[in-house]
């Protein structure tokens, strides 16, 4: 994988590129608290395309000159502005949760910039006030990073995969320990205590669609797109890998 940056409204944005000419690209977009190396199972797998994973603001490697307020539309702004920087007139999307959410925006504002779309556990619904509350509570702990970091394992991750699968939590502190705890307040507030409801731009949206979501992940699955459940919680490129990358290849079989 090639490393780029690029820049954005949202500042410089990294990106690893696996290139394959003269084909169709496929976006990897992450959730908050990891990075491009989210995907890096799947993105392995699949040799005969070009592959684009994505550092999100503030993450990974796309810290510089990150704007102090911003928002999910933004998000989706960037996306747009990382296509036409790489000179990438259409292309098919998988995002993971922020990055489902960033993409919903993008595909739904700029819809010929998308072949085919896959949404892994989206948040979609509008942030309720027990949540605000509950992650105002929560940034209270942020000096006691180790035990943060075990209760957001807690919230994202089944039970059995804490058990069975101790290098998903060993990369999520990993990435987690990139993060200022600055940039994990503005990520919260930005990304969830902010989100609105999206749930109208779903049914409308002019490319093929697909969803997918963990068997124990909190958010809900879209009524309108066809959704696989896979085992786990809430990171199910990491607690259902195989699962997960066929599900990319039924997105990638939506354009004909």
């Amino acid at each position: 994988m090639v490393f780029k940056t690029v820049d954005t409204r949202l500042g410089k944005i990294a990106l690893y590129e696996k290139k394959v000419p003269y084909t169709l690209p496929l976006i990897f977009l992450h959730g908050v608290y990891f990075d491009h190396r989210l995907w890096n199972y799947q993105a392995s797998q699949i040799d005969d395309r070009t592959i684009i994973t994505i550092d999100m603001p503030l993450h990974g490697k796309s810290k510089e000159q990150v704007p102090s307020q911003w928002n999910l539309e933004d998000c989706g702004h960037m996306l747009i502005d990382l296509l036409e920087a790489l000179r990438i007139d259409s292309a098919i999307a998988v995002g993971h949760s922020w990055g489902s959410m960033t993409l919903l925006r993008a595909a739904h504002q700029y819809p010929e910039k998308f072949q085919a779309v896959g949404f892994c556990n989206m948040p979609f619904k509008a942030t309720t006030s027990q949540t605000k509350l509950q992650f105002k509570l929560q940034h209270l702990l942020l000096p006691f990073r180790k035990f943060y970091v075990q209760q957001v394992a807690k919230a994202m991750f089944s039970k059995q995969t804490i058990q069975t699968k101790p290098a998903a939590i060993t990369y999520l502190q990993e990435s987690m320990g990139l993060l200022s705890n600055q940039a994990i307040r503005q990520t919260d507030h930005y990304v969830i205590v902010q989100a609105e409801d999206t749930s109208e731009k779903i049914p409308v949206l002019k490319m093929p669609a697909l969803a997918l979501k963990g068997k124990e992940d909190y958010v809900p699955a879209p009524e309108t797109l066809k959704t696989t459940l896979v085992e786990g919680g809430h990171v199910s490129p990491l607690e259902a890998p195989e699962a997960t990358l066929a599900f990319i290849y039924e997105v990638i079989a939506l354009v004909k």
